[in-house]
C-alpha cells in the first residue's frame, strides 16, 4: 500500500475512533419530558386503538382501565403538559374513552398526544373558544 494511502486511512480511522469515544462519554442528554412525548408519538404511530373506561381525571392525571386478550390493565396518564387539549369540565371525561396500546407490550398505553385525542368528551381543537355546545359561534 502507498505511504500516503496508509497515512489516509489510519487519519480517517483515528477520526471515526475519537468520534466514537466523545459519544460514549457524552452521550445525548434527553430530558424525561422529551422521552414521554417521544413514546407518545411512538404510540400514536405505531399503537393499535382500544376502548378504556376513564375512572378518574385531574389537573395532572388521568386514570383508566381497559382490557387486552382479556387481561386487564389500570393505567394513567400525565397530561400536565397536555393541558391544551383537555376540556375545561374534568367531570365530563370520566366513562369510555378510545386508547392507543402497543401490541407486544400492552401495558403501554395513551389517552391522548399532541397529534391524536381518544376523550370522547373533548371538543374539536378548531373550535373557538366562544362557540356553544354544538360546536358554533355564539
Amino acid at each position: 500500500m502507498l505511504p500516503q494511502l496508509e497515512i489516509a486511512v489510519l487519519g480517517a480511522l483515528a477520526v471515526a475512533l475519537v468520534y466514537l469515544a466523545v459519544r460514549i462519554v457524552f452521550p445525548k442528554k434527553t430530558t424525561p419530558e422529551k422521552r414521554e412525548r417521544q413514546r407518545r408519538q411512538l404510540l400514536n404511530k405505531q399503537g393499535r386503538l382500544g376502548e378504556a373506561f376513564i375512572t378518574e381525571v385531574n389537573d395532572q392525571m388521568i386514570h383508566y382501565t381497559y382490557s387486552v386478550n382479556t387481561v386487564r390493565y389500570t393505567a394513567a396518564q400525565d397530561v400536565s403538559t397536555l393541558t391544551d387539549f383537555l376540556p375545561e369540565g374534568h367531570e365530563r371525561l370520566i366513562g369510555v374513552a378510545n386508547i392507543k396500546y402497543m401490541p407486544k407490550n400492552p401495558a403501554n398505553s395513551i389517552l391522548l398526544c399532541e397529534d391524536w385525542n381518544g376523550l370522547r368528551e373533548m371538543p374539536g381543537r378548531h373550535m373557538l373558544a366562544n362557540s356553544n355546545a354544538v360546536g358554533h359561534q355564539a
